[in-house]
């Protein structure tokens, strides 16, 4: 196994609460001399967010802590823990190359049995099945690896095999952008927007008519009868609608770039916008930062100004009422954890305004909700026992 990086930095997630740097240091010296450790902790409450960076000295015993840890349960509990290289260069991981996305997985598949799988391909940077909030398997997960070579090698190796008696998709890692585009699907709906006010029912027709025989064609219009930036064209043959589709989209007609995909049903829109919010969720869970106590003179731009300095800001959010005025709160996502953990470190406390900035790790609603129902039931516990 070659190393990715020449660095010896450990990311390890996937930590339960109780697990402490001593706990984390007595396992990671069985494999080599370890640096230093870090357990992530919130900076108000100081509990464990859930992951750590372990260095070592030299980057071989690095590599053997991946080869004999991951995945392994750390001091005595029951979760697998999830090492990975700390790479701390963003672009690698937004430009998607080498990432692939396998789906249709049997719930007995988790994140080892998935790296197992595909790790004769090459050298893994990270490797994951998406759960849900209890824990169990989505039948999906996602594998990038360092170079693009290994994942166009497991593609046309694993793709359409049986893993778990389960026949599994695997296919390049697309951007949110590049989807949608009809794929091979059957269609001859087509979804036209961002059209110039200036193109007229008659217009957009005559645009996609070239394409082949339409069968009707539909521009939305306001109750005054202006366009409303949208529409749509069927045709006859599924083969036209993808050319046009594959022509038109991003062309400009009547002075507007024009978006053009394939019409989607009302439950497919909502099932791709539920599957684009869980993976956004998974792939930023660690970066993405709560923000309270914000001054009333913060708002959306003064909010991403503060944390610009700590890396790159995906994105950024003032939280505010009916009446647009700023709740005081606000959260702030990053395009790593390290950037994020971070800015929570040098920003926690520091006054803006007239107050002093609250951060901590942003948590899923499901999971805030299960730790103020342990934290309830302990107090009540505690005052049994009184």
């Amino acid at each position: 196994m070659n190393t990715p990086y020449a660095t010896a930095s450990l990311y390890v997630g996937d930590l339960e609460p109780q697990v402490s740097e001593s706990v984390l240091f007595e396992t990671f010296k069985k494999v080599g001399n370890v640096a230093s450790i870090r357990v992530c902790r919130d900076s108000a409450t100081r509990r464990s967010l859930g992951y750590a960076y372990v260095n070592f000295h030299n980057v071989d015993d690095a590599e053997r802590a991946i080869e004999q840890l991951n995945y392994q349960p750390i001091g005595g509990t029951s979760t697998p823990c999830r090492i990975m290289w700390s790479h701390r260069d963003p672009s690698l991981r937004r430009s998607g190359k080498g990432n692939i996305f396998i789906k249709n997985l049997d719930k007995s598949i988790d994140h080892k049995t998935l790296y197992d799988t595909f790790s004769q391909f090459g050298n893994i940077l990270s490797c994951k099945v998406a759960q849900d909030a209890a824990g169990d398997s989505r039948g999906f997960g996602f594998v990038h690896f360092e170079n693009p070579e290994s994942a166009t090698a497991a593609i046309e190796q694993v793709n359409g095999m049986l893993l778990a008696d389960k026949q599994v998709f695997v296919g390049e890692f697309k951007q949110r952008k590049a989807r949608g585009q009809g794929g091979d699907v059957r269609f001859t709906n087509v979804y036209v927007k961002e059209l110039s006010k200036d193109t007229s029912a008659t217009g957009l027709e005559e645009a996609f008519a070239k394409f082949g025989p339409v069968t009707s064609s539909y521009l939305a219009t306001d109750a005054e009868g202006a366009s409303r930036g949208f529409g749509f064209v069927n045709f006859e043959e599924p083969d036209d609608a993808r050319k046009a589709v594959e022509e038109m989209n991003g062309s400009d007609l009547d002075g507007a770039k024009i978006f053009v995909a394939r019409a989607q049903k009302k439950s497919e829109r909502e099932a791709q916008l539920r599957r684009q919010f869980e993976e956004r969720k998974l792939k930023y869970a660690d970066s993405n930062l709560y923000v309270k106590n914000l001054d009333e003179s913060v708002d959306d731009e003064k909010l991403r100004e503060i944390f610009t300095p700590f890396g790159s800001v995906v994105s950024s959010k003032l939280m505010k009422d009916g009446k647009d005025v700023s709740k005081g709160f606000g959260f702030v996502c990053f395009s790593t954890p390290e950037e994020a953990h971070k800015a929570l470190t040098e920003l926690n406390g520091r006054i803006v305004g007239s107050k002093p900035l609250y951060l901590a790790l942003a948590q899923r609603k499901e999971i805030r909700a299960a730790q103020l129902q342990a934290q309830y039931a302990h107090r009540i516990a505690g005052r049994g026992a009184q």
